[in-house]
């Protein structure tokens, strides 16, 4: 599978029933505030350079985000909050993402999730998150230049670490806990880091604050050979 086939395959994909059907009714229902716009409801493609040496997991599209712009961590509080901490670290042309079409770009960097439908309640099931994990170790597989992942939130910080057990770079008796800051080396010189979702929920409480953020997104760019 090439870059294109694998981007065809994700907006392709019809495996989650319940997925599919929540993110055509989202588009359909629209919030009051997008009532104008057409949604893109489908699932979310990979966002960023292939070639980067970074690659970003998310946990999934927004409902009125992602599942509206069809691109990743756009056009909701969670995007703001991130391409203005990729910004500063010099890893995002702009600081801001509204729509697919906004002019932004990713410097050095990818971003991929670890559900590519908007799940109800951000909840997805674990049968769900199995069935688009195959996307997420195809995107690994097709980044050459990869040295370092940075997962946000447990979920993806959860299909990181078994991605890096199937792919044979964490020993057998490695037990990495998710923590927001940690970053753990991988046997094939790449590593793993963690943070905390930039979700509203963590970051309009102090949970995660910009400097956390900025500060992380620095030390894993000086990771980067």
């Amino acid at each position: 599978m090439d870059w294109e086939a694998l981007q065809e395959a994700i907006v392709g994909c019809t495996r989650c029933e319940r997925l599919r059907r929540y993110c055509e009714e989202v588009a359909q229902r629209k919030r009051r505030a997008f009532r104008e716009e057409v949604y893109w409801g489908k699932p979310v493609p990979n966002f960023g350079d292939p070639q980067g040496r970074l690659l970003i997991v998310g946990l999934a599209p927004a409902a009125h985000g992602g599942n509206r712009t069809g691109r990743i961590f756009t056009g909701d509080a969670s995007g703001n909050f991130l391409f203005e901490a990729l910004y500063r670290a010099g890893f995002a042309n702009q600081p801001t993402s509204v729509s697919r079409d906004d002019g932004l770009t990713l410097r050095d960097a990818l971003i991929t999730a670890a559900v590519h439908c908007a799940p109800p309640d951000n909840k997805p099931t674990p049968e769900e998150q199995a069935n688009c994990f195959p996307f997420l170790m195809a995107t690994y597989r097709l980044m050459p230049n990869l040295q370092g992942m940075l997962a946000l939130g447990q979920i993806a910080f959860s299909a990181c670490v078994r991605l890096a057990r199937m792919e044979n770079l964490l020993p057998p008796q490695a037990r990495p806990t998710f923590q927001h800051g940690a970053i753990y080396e991988l046997t094939d010189g790449k590593f793993l880091a963690a943070s905390y979702h930039p979700s509203a929920r963590n970051t309009y409480t102090g949970l995660l604050t910009m400097d956390m953020m900025t500060g992380l997104l620095e030390e894993v760019k000086s990771r980067l050979k």
